[in-house]
């Protein structure tokens, strides 16, 4: 079941942080899903009608007395397929816990059947007052994912429980609680991520830019469509994702060997991962002086996905990856799909360092049949979604 098409109704409360909704919302979008905003009166106080329909490209609706004749609550309340509501705030809450429908948003709530998802974010007292505290309860009792507010700094100098949660975050535990996605289940997905480095020295190493974000949405992605997922990760800061297996490594030749043992248990793998081309023939087992610090003899290192594709089986899928600078040539790239042996090659321009450690991507997918997509520019999440959907196809 794909993400694309399915509707989101992301209601928005009165607090501080509504303008961190924002993001929530393009991530929102980032997975394929329609969002339409629904903001109470008070969180307009805080970030304006004009700002949500810029940001979901549709008509916000913030009224029960606009449209009657559209019935808009019953309306908005049938075609959800999920709500969330972010922030939520203590006097939501207390609302839709009590059942109380005096505004547009808790008409829609009391008018659904779709899966809810709170966001609770307000100060610290408030988030452990008594009443907030069986209002959660209750709701959670009913069904409704309530989800925990993370601790750290609020507004003005207070720190504490309450603080609005990471985006990453809010959406892994959204994805876990609706399952809206299930098209992978039982597939098994391997993926590469990060850059390798090549030691110098004990405190030097060949090395490159890449942040693993890529590597990292492709492996979120897989996973919240119900895949069985093992990320070999290269030097990359990035947060674990819960519910991936992740195997770290440094070197080339770590990534080969983790590659080998793990390759034929998967369906797919995606190469993600920047390997180093080259390493030093000699490594010193101590730091190289400055004065003496001249020059490195190289080596080339072993090409790992043209290695890989000579040990796969016919039911396999192996999608590429390959970084260029300047005029991208897209028949050598189709040449080196053909010659490595994979099924799909994704091809970005990185001049001046573009897309390493950035959130966004744009390139052209070629396909082995010869067909080229032109990636414009989005999401890294967004492109992950996008390389499953065409993997899946591969696999047919």
């Amino acid at each position: 079941m794909s993400l694309a098409g399915r509707e989101i109704l992301l209601g928005v409360g009165g607090g501080i942080s509504a303008y961190k909704a924002a993001e929530l919302l393009r991530r929102l979008q980032d997975l394929g899903l329609g969002v339409t905003v629904i903001p109470t009166q008070a969180s307009l106080r805080f970030v304006g009608s004009a700002t949500w329909e810029a940001l979901s490209g549709r008509a916000v609706l913030e009224n029960l007395w606009e449209n009657v004749q559209q019935v808009p609550h019953i309306k908005a309340a049938r075609e959800a397929n999920l709500i969330v509501i972010a922030p939520t705030t203590a006097d939501l809450l207390s609302r839709i816990a009590g059942g109380v429908a005096n505004d547009l948003l808790t008409n829609v709530v009391l008018a659904t059947t779709a899966p809810i998802v709170l966001i609770p974010a307000m100060h610290p007292e408030m988030w452990l007052n008594a009443a907030t505290q069986e209002n959660v309860e209750k709701l959670r009792d009913r069904g409704v994912l309530v989800i925990e507010p993370d601790e750290g700094r609020m507004t003005g100098d207070d720190i504490g429980v309450g603080r609005f949660p990471e985006v990453t975050r809010l959406l892994s535990e959204i994805s876990k609680f609706v399952d809206l996605n299930s098209d992978l289940l039982g597939r098994r997905i391997l993926v590469t991520a990060g850059g390798t480095r090549e030691p110098i020295d004990p405190v030097r190493y060949i090395g490159n830019l890449s942040s693993g974000k890529q590597g990292y949405a492709i492996a979120r992605a897989a996973r919240n469509r119900g895949a069985i997922v093992t990320l070999i990760s290269a030097n990359s800061s990035l947060a674990e994702e819960q519910g991936v297996r992740t195997i770290h490594v440094t070197s080339t030749e770590e990534m080969s060997s983790a590659l080998n043992v793990e390759f034929a248990k998967n369906d797919v793998l995606f190469m993600a991962a920047a390997v180093a081309d080259a390493k030093p023939l000699l490594v010193s087992d101590a730091k190289i002086k400055k004065e003496n610090f001249l020059s490195i003899e190289l080596v080339q290192n072993p090409d790992l996905l043209a290695g890989i594709t000579k040990a796969r089986r016919g039911d396999q899928v192996i999608v590429a990856f390959a970084a260029e600078t300047g005029d991208i040539d897209i028949a050598g790239a189709q040449e080196k799909l053909k010659r490595k042996g994979a099924d799909l090659l994704f091809l970005n321009d990185v001049t001046d360092g573009a897309i390493f450690g950035s959130e966004e991507t744009q390139g052209s997918l070629l396909d082995s049949d010869g067909e080229i997509l032109s990636i414009e520019k989005q999401g890294k999440d967004t492109l992950a979604d996008i390389l499953l959907d065409r993997a899946l196809i591969k696999l047919g």
